[in-house]
């Protein structure tokens, strides 16, 4: 669905309601795109993903312990 910025701004609960039906709204702005409202997703993930260059990294395939490896030459007083 398309709807247009001042439909935004006068029907926003409409638009709200139409997303939580699991349709997505394109808003335009001058007849062009200009944002997407989508149902929200709550995908709790846990583990930290490292992606990039950094994807294929050994020594942080475990992102917390890397991490801290790297901060207790900083913290460490023993």
């Amino acid at each position: 669905m398309q709807a247009t910025a001042k439909d935004l701004r006068f029907n926003v609960k409409e638009l709200l309601d139409i997303v939580a039906r699991g349709e997505e709204v394109i808003i335009t702005y001058r007849g062009k795109p200009q944002a997407k409202l989508v149902p929200f997703e709550d995908n709790v993930d846990d583990e930290v993903h490292l992606f990039g260059i950094w994807a294929n990294h050994a020594e942080s395939e475990d992102v917390n312990a890397y991490v801290e490896s790297l901060r207790k030459g900083r913290y460490d007083v023993d």
